[in-house]
Protein backbone atom coordinates (compact mmCIF):
# COMPACT_ATOMS: atom_id res chain seq x y z
CA UNK A 1 0.00 0.00 0.00
CA UNK A 2 1.42 3.43 -0.53
CA UNK A 3 2.10 6.13 1.80
CA UNK A 4 -0.76 8.27 -0.16
CA UNK A 5 -3.60 5.39 0.13
CA UNK A 6 -2.51 4.65 4.03
CA UNK A 7 -3.38 8.41 4.63
CA UNK A 8 -6.14 8.67 2.80
CA UNK A 9 -7.26 5.25 4.70
CA UNK A 10 -6.42 6.69 8.06
CA UNK A 11 -8.36 10.21 7.56
CA UNK A 12 -11.23 8.44 6.24
CA UNK A 13 -11.33 6.51 9.39
CA UNK A 14 -11.15 9.45 11.55
CA UNK A 15 -13.79 10.41 14.17
CA UNK A 16 -12.77 14.26 13.42
CA UNK A 17 -14.68 16.26 10.74
CA UNK A 18 -11.56 16.63 7.64
CA UNK A 19 -11.58 19.11 4.51
CA UNK A 20 -8.75 19.88 2.16
CA UNK A 21 -9.32 22.68 0.29
CA UNK A 22 -6.87 24.23 -2.38
CA UNK A 23 -5.89 28.06 -2.59
CA UNK A 24 -9.10 29.45 -4.35
CA UNK A 25 -10.85 27.23 -1.02
CA UNK A 26 -12.24 24.76 -3.48
CA UNK A 27 -12.94 21.16 -1.83
CA UNK A 28 -10.57 18.39 -2.76
CA UNK A 29 -11.14 16.25 -0.27
CA UNK A 30 -13.92 15.19 2.64
CA UNK A 31 -13.83 12.68 4.87
CA UNK A 32 -16.69 10.63 5.95
CA UNK A 33 -16.80 11.99 9.41
CA UNK A 34 -17.12 15.64 7.64
CA UNK A 35 -20.02 14.33 5.38
CA UNK A 36 -21.30 13.02 7.93
CA UNK A 37 -21.22 16.47 10.02
CA UNK A 38 -22.02 19.37 6.97
CA UNK A 39 -24.64 16.40 5.47
CA UNK A 40 -23.02 16.74 2.36
CA UNK A 41 -21.73 14.11 0.30
CA UNK A 42 -17.98 13.43 -1.38
CA UNK A 43 -19.05 13.57 -4.66
CA UNK A 44 -21.43 16.48 -4.41
CA UNK A 45 -18.55 18.49 -2.22
CA UNK A 46 -15.82 18.11 -4.00
CA UNK A 47 -14.69 20.84 -6.70
CA UNK A 48 -17.42 23.62 -5.00
CA UNK A 49 -16.35 26.25 -2.99
CA UNK A 50 -15.75 25.75 0.63
CA UNK A 51 -18.32 28.15 1.85
CA UNK A 52 -21.12 26.74 0.09
CA UNK A 53 -20.75 24.32 2.93
CA UNK A 54 -18.88 25.97 6.07
CA UNK A 55 -21.05 28.81 6.58
CA UNK A 56 -20.01 30.82 10.13
CA UNK A 57 -22.73 32.61 11.91
CA UNK A 58 -21.76 36.13 13.04
CA UNK A 59 -19.65 39.03 11.92
CA UNK A 60 -16.26 37.33 10.29
CA UNK A 61 -16.84 34.30 7.88
CA UNK A 62 -14.59 31.49 8.00
CA UNK A 63 -13.72 31.99 4.15
CA UNK A 64 -11.66 35.41 6.29
CA UNK A 65 -10.01 33.02 8.52
CA UNK A 66 -9.13 30.83 5.44
CA UNK A 67 -7.25 33.51 3.02
CA UNK A 68 -5.71 34.51 6.33
CA UNK A 69 -4.40 31.12 6.89
CA UNK A 70 -3.27 31.27 3.99
CA UNK A 71 -1.21 33.87 3.68
CA UNK A 72 0.19 33.47 7.09
CA UNK A 73 1.51 30.18 6.38
CA UNK A 74 0.70 29.61 10.04
CA UNK A 75 -2.02 27.49 11.89
CA UNK A 76 -5.12 29.02 13.11
CA UNK A 77 -7.53 27.65 15.71
CA UNK A 78 -10.88 28.78 16.60
CA UNK A 79 -13.06 27.71 19.58
CA UNK A 80 -16.65 27.46 19.59
CA UNK A 81 -17.38 28.90 16.52
CA UNK A 82 -21.58 28.41 15.68
CA UNK A 83 -21.38 27.48 11.65
CA UNK A 84 -25.09 26.82 9.64
CA UNK A 85 -25.40 23.74 7.70
CA UNK A 86 -28.16 23.49 6.05
CA UNK A 87 -31.03 25.26 8.17
CA UNK A 88 -29.37 23.94 11.29
CA UNK A 89 -26.96 25.79 13.39
CA UNK A 90 -23.79 23.83 14.82
CA UNK A 91 -20.98 24.44 17.23
CA UNK A 92 -17.70 23.36 16.77
CA UNK A 93 -13.62 24.22 17.25
CA UNK A 94 -11.99 24.09 14.09
CA UNK A 95 -8.30 24.30 13.42
CA UNK A 96 -6.77 25.32 10.03
CA UNK A 97 -3.21 24.62 9.03
CA UNK A 98 -1.35 25.22 5.24
CA UNK A 99 0.14 22.54 3.31
CA UNK A 100 3.10 23.49 1.79
CA UNK A 101 4.48 21.14 -1.06
CA UNK A 102 7.43 22.50 -3.26
CA UNK A 103 6.67 23.97 -6.72
CA UNK A 104 3.28 23.94 -5.65
CA UNK A 105 0.29 25.85 -4.31
CA UNK A 106 -0.27 26.51 -0.58
CA UNK A 107 -3.66 24.55 0.36
CA UNK A 108 -5.36 23.87 3.24
CA UNK A 109 -5.99 21.53 5.70
CA UNK A 110 -9.37 21.81 8.26
CA UNK A 111 -10.39 20.36 11.23
CA UNK A 112 -13.99 20.43 12.53
CA UNK A 113 -14.35 19.19 16.13
CA UNK A 114 -18.30 18.68 16.83
CA UNK A 115 -18.82 20.57 20.59
CA UNK A 116 -22.53 20.91 20.94
CA UNK A 117 -22.67 17.83 22.94
CA UNK A 118 -19.90 18.55 24.88
CA UNK A 119 -21.47 21.92 25.65
CA UNK A 120 -24.78 20.33 26.86
CA UNK A 121 -23.17 18.11 29.19
CA UNK A 122 -21.50 21.31 30.51
CA UNK A 123 -24.59 23.08 30.76
CA UNK A 124 -26.45 20.18 32.62
CA UNK A 125 -23.48 19.45 34.86
CA UNK A 126 -23.80 23.44 35.72
CA UNK A 127 -27.39 23.21 36.27
CA UNK A 128 -26.84 20.52 38.76
CA UNK A 129 -24.22 21.87 40.90
CA UNK A 130 -25.90 25.35 40.74
CA UNK A 131 -29.41 23.47 42.45
CA UNK A 132 -27.22 21.39 44.83
CA UNK A 133 -25.72 24.88 45.41
CA UNK A 134 -29.22 26.38 46.00
CA UNK A 135 -30.50 23.81 48.10
CA UNK A 136 -27.47 23.92 50.75
CA UNK A 137 -27.94 27.54 50.81
CA UNK A 138 -31.64 27.46 51.69
CA UNK A 139 -31.41 24.84 53.89
CA UNK A 140 -28.11 26.87 55.53
CA UNK A 141 -30.35 30.14 55.77
CA UNK A 142 -33.49 28.15 57.34
CA UNK A 143 -31.13 27.32 60.07
CA UNK A 144 -29.55 30.16 60.90
CA UNK A 145 -33.36 32.28 60.68
CA UNK A 146 -34.77 29.16 62.85
CA UNK A 147 -33.03 29.87 66.16
CA UNK A 148 -33.64 33.50 66.43
CA UNK A 149 -37.16 32.97 65.67
CA UNK A 150 -37.85 30.40 67.65
CA UNK A 151 -36.41 32.71 70.63
CA UNK A 152 -38.76 35.07 69.51
CA UNK A 153 -41.53 32.82 69.88
CA UNK A 154 -40.78 31.24 72.99
CA UNK A 155 -40.58 34.89 74.51
CA UNK A 156 -43.90 35.81 73.06
CA UNK A 157 -45.28 32.80 74.16
CA UNK A 158 -44.11 33.54 77.81
CA UNK A 159 -44.58 37.00 77.82
CA UNK A 160 -48.55 36.53 76.63
CA UNK A 161 -48.76 34.29 79.86
CA UNK A 162 -47.30 36.62 82.47
CA UNK A 163 -49.17 37.58 85.10
CA UNK A 164 -50.66 41.53 84.75
CA UNK A 165 -48.33 43.71 86.61
CA UNK A 166 -44.98 41.66 86.50
CA UNK A 167 -41.90 42.93 84.67
CA UNK A 168 -41.61 42.15 80.88
CA UNK A 169 -38.03 43.54 80.27
CA UNK A 170 -36.26 40.07 80.51
CA UNK A 171 -38.91 38.78 77.40
CA UNK A 172 -38.66 41.79 75.48
CA UNK A 173 -34.78 41.86 75.82
CA UNK A 174 -34.42 38.46 74.40
CA UNK A 175 -37.30 39.29 71.54
CA UNK A 176 -34.71 42.39 70.71
CA UNK A 177 -31.89 40.44 70.94
CA UNK A 178 -33.21 38.05 68.97
CA UNK A 179 -34.15 40.18 65.90
CA UNK A 180 -31.15 41.69 65.96
CA UNK A 181 -29.26 38.63 65.04
CA UNK A 182 -31.65 38.44 62.05
CA UNK A 183 -30.96 41.60 61.31
CA UNK A 184 -27.15 41.04 61.69
CA UNK A 185 -27.26 38.20 59.55
CA UNK A 186 -29.02 39.73 56.66
CA UNK A 187 -25.90 42.83 56.97
CA UNK A 188 -23.84 40.07 56.28
CA UNK A 189 -25.46 38.29 53.83
CA UNK A 190 -25.75 41.78 51.38
CA UNK A 191 -22.18 42.28 52.63
CA UNK A 192 -20.18 45.79 52.58
CA UNK A 193 -22.61 48.65 51.71
CA UNK A 194 -20.14 51.36 52.76
CA UNK A 195 -18.38 52.93 49.82
CA UNK A 196 -14.83 52.19 49.89
CA UNK A 197 -12.65 55.12 51.48
CA UNK A 198 -9.78 54.55 48.81
CA UNK A 199 -6.04 55.25 49.60
CA UNK A 200 -2.75 53.80 48.76
CA UNK A 201 -2.08 51.08 50.88
CA UNK A 202 1.04 48.96 51.81
CA UNK A 203 0.04 45.18 51.43
CA UNK A 204 1.77 44.19 54.27
CA UNK A 205 0.54 46.86 56.60
CA UNK A 206 -2.84 45.15 56.05
CA UNK A 207 -1.15 41.30 56.69
CA UNK A 208 0.41 42.26 59.55
CA UNK A 209 -2.33 43.63 61.39
CA UNK A 210 -4.67 40.27 60.42
CA UNK A 211 -1.58 38.19 62.00
CA UNK A 212 -1.51 40.12 65.20
CA UNK A 213 -5.40 39.34 65.04
CA UNK A 214 -5.02 35.77 64.08
CA UNK A 215 -1.89 35.11 66.95
CA UNK A 216 -4.53 36.82 70.01
CA UNK A 217 -6.48 34.27 68.94
CA UNK A 218 -4.43 31.28 68.38
CA UNK A 219 -3.17 32.01 72.04
CA UNK A 220 0.49 30.29 70.93
CA UNK A 221 -1.46 27.23 69.38
CA UNK A 222 -0.92 27.89 65.63
CA UNK A 223 2.60 29.27 63.88
CA UNK A 224 2.68 31.74 61.56
CA UNK A 225 5.32 32.21 58.57
CA UNK A 226 5.94 35.20 56.73
CA UNK A 227 7.30 35.27 52.99
CA UNK A 228 6.79 39.19 51.65
CA UNK A 229 8.35 40.29 48.59
CA UNK A 230 9.01 43.93 50.01
CA UNK A 231 9.48 45.41 46.31
CA UNK A 232 5.62 45.23 45.95
CA UNK A 233 4.29 48.88 45.26
CA UNK A 234 1.26 50.25 46.98
CA UNK A 235 -1.91 49.20 46.26
CA UNK A 236 -4.68 51.68 46.10
CA UNK A 237 -7.52 50.57 48.24
CA UNK A 238 -9.94 50.38 51.13
CA UNK A 239 -7.26 49.10 53.76
CA UNK A 240 -10.47 48.17 56.36
CA UNK A 241 -12.04 46.02 53.09
CA UNK A 242 -8.90 44.06 52.46
CA UNK A 243 -8.36 43.62 55.88
CA UNK A 244 -12.02 42.03 56.69
CA UNK A 245 -11.00 40.14 53.21
CA UNK A 246 -7.92 38.81 54.32
CA UNK A 247 -8.98 38.19 58.30
CA UNK A 248 -12.22 36.09 56.85
CA UNK A 249 -9.68 33.72 55.07
CA UNK A 250 -7.14 33.43 57.55
CA UNK A 251 -9.60 33.20 60.37
CA UNK A 252 -10.86 29.75 58.66
CA UNK A 253 -7.42 28.34 58.23
CA UNK A 254 -7.21 28.96 62.10
CA UNK A 255 -10.49 27.50 62.61
CA UNK A 256 -9.35 24.39 60.73
CA UNK A 257 -6.33 24.12 62.42
CA UNK A 258 -7.40 24.28 65.33
CA UNK A 259 -10.70 21.87 65.28
CA UNK A 260 -8.44 19.62 63.78
CA UNK A 261 -7.36 16.44 65.85
CA UNK A 262 -5.41 14.11 63.36
CA UNK A 263 -1.49 14.42 64.45
CA UNK A 264 0.09 16.30 62.12
CA UNK A 265 3.27 18.57 62.24
CA UNK A 266 3.02 22.10 64.22
CA UNK A 267 -0.03 23.48 62.96
CA UNK A 268 0.96 26.54 60.49
CA UNK A 269 -0.34 29.32 58.57
CA UNK A 270 2.25 30.93 55.94
CA UNK A 271 1.26 34.96 54.96
CA UNK A 272 2.94 34.86 51.51
CA UNK A 273 3.04 37.68 48.54
CA UNK A 274 4.15 37.75 44.84
CA UNK A 275 3.68 40.27 42.28
CA UNK A 276 2.55 38.61 38.74
CA UNK A 277 3.66 40.42 35.84
CA UNK A 278 0.99 40.17 32.66
CA UNK A 279 -1.20 37.98 34.25
CA UNK A 280 -4.84 37.43 32.99
CA UNK A 281 -7.86 37.57 35.42
CA UNK A 282 -11.08 36.62 33.63
CA UNK A 283 -10.70 38.49 30.33
CA UNK A 284 -8.56 41.23 30.91
CA UNK A 285 -4.82 41.22 30.90
CA UNK A 286 -2.92 42.97 33.82
CA UNK A 287 0.38 44.74 33.29
CA UNK A 288 0.76 44.04 37.02
CA UNK A 289 -1.31 41.81 39.93
CA UNK A 290 -0.76 41.63 43.75
CA UNK A 291 -1.10 37.47 44.44
CA UNK A 292 -1.39 37.37 47.85
CA UNK A 293 -1.52 33.35 49.17
CA UNK A 294 -2.70 32.26 52.54
CA UNK A 295 -1.92 28.88 53.38
CA UNK A 296 -2.11 26.41 55.99
CA UNK A 297 -1.37 22.79 56.53
CA UNK A 298 -4.65 21.52 58.03
CA UNK A 299 -7.04 18.64 56.87
CA UNK A 300 -7.80 20.08 53.73
CA UNK A 301 -11.39 21.12 52.28
CA UNK A 302 -13.58 18.52 51.27
CA UNK A 303 -13.89 17.92 47.52
CA UNK A 304 -17.55 17.79 47.11
CA UNK A 305 -17.15 21.45 49.06
CA UNK A 306 -14.78 22.91 46.52
CA UNK A 307 -17.12 23.96 44.05
CA UNK A 308 -19.14 25.83 46.22
CA UNK A 309 -16.90 27.10 48.98
CA UNK A 310 -17.11 30.87 48.18
CA UNK A 311 -21.40 30.71 47.69
CA UNK A 312 -22.77 31.91 51.21
CA UNK A 313 -24.12 29.62 53.48
CA UNK A 314 -21.74 27.30 52.61
CA UNK A 315 -19.63 25.68 55.16
CA UNK A 316 -17.70 22.86 55.79
CA UNK A 317 -18.44 23.09 60.11
CA UNK A 318 -21.50 22.68 62.07
CA UNK A 319 -21.52 25.73 63.54
CA UNK A 320 -20.17 27.86 60.83
CA UNK A 321 -22.55 30.37 58.04
CA UNK A 322 -20.56 30.16 54.92
CA UNK A 323 -20.29 33.79 54.65
CA UNK A 324 -16.80 34.51 55.67
CA UNK A 325 -15.13 33.58 52.36
CA UNK A 326 -18.68 35.07 50.32
CA UNK A 327 -17.51 38.68 51.75
CA UNK A 328 -14.47 38.57 50.94
CA UNK A 329 -15.06 37.00 47.36
CA UNK A 330 -17.71 40.01 46.70
CA UNK A 331 -14.59 42.18 48.73
CA UNK A 332 -12.03 41.37 46.21
CA UNK A 333 -14.27 41.24 42.78
CA UNK A 334 -14.63 45.14 43.35
CA UNK A 335 -10.95 45.86 42.96
CA UNK A 336 -11.72 43.14 39.86
CA UNK A 337 -9.86 41.00 41.61
CA UNK A 338 -10.48 37.38 42.42
CA UNK A 339 -9.70 34.45 45.10
CA UNK A 340 -8.54 31.08 44.15
CA UNK A 341 -8.52 27.86 46.10
CA UNK A 342 -7.00 25.14 45.93
CA UNK A 343 -6.42 22.29 48.62
CA UNK A 344 -5.50 18.58 49.35
CA UNK A 345 -4.82 17.10 53.19
CA UNK A 346 -1.98 18.66 54.16
CA UNK A 347 -2.12 21.74 52.25
CA UNK A 348 -5.00 24.40 51.61
CA UNK A 349 -4.32 27.65 49.56
CA UNK A 350 -6.07 30.58 49.04
CA UNK A 351 -4.73 33.21 46.70
CA UNK A 352 -6.10 36.79 46.16
CA UNK A 353 -5.13 38.23 43.38
CA UNK A 354 -5.44 42.22 42.75
CA UNK A 355 -4.76 44.50 39.85
CA UNK A 356 -2.23 46.85 40.55
CA UNK A 357 -3.32 49.45 37.72
CA UNK A 358 -3.30 52.76 39.94
CA UNK A 359 -5.10 54.56 37.51
CA UNK A 360 -8.01 51.93 37.03
CA UNK A 361 -11.85 53.64 38.08
CA UNK A 362 -12.23 53.35 41.71
CA UNK A 363 -14.37 50.27 42.62
CA UNK A 364 -18.45 51.22 44.05
CA UNK A 365 -20.25 49.09 45.74
CA UNK A 366 -23.65 48.20 44.37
Amino acid sequence: MSDASFAKRLLDNLSTAVLHVDDHLIVRYLNPAAEALLAASRTRAISNPVSEYLVEVGDTPISLTLRLALASLHPLTKREAHLRVGLQDIVVDYTVAPLMTPGEPVTLLIELQPMDRMLRIAREESQIANRQATRALIRGMAHEIKNPLGGIRGAAQLLAKAPAGSDPGEYTSIIIEEADRLRNLADRLLGPRALPRMRLVNIHECLERVRTLILAEADGQVQIKLDYDPSLPELKADPDQLIQALLNITGNALQALMENTCEQDTPTITLRTRPLRQFTIGSVRHRLVLRVDIIDNGPGIPEALLETIFYPMISGRANGTGLGLSIAQDIVHQYHGLIECESRPGHTQFSILLPMNLDRDMPTTP
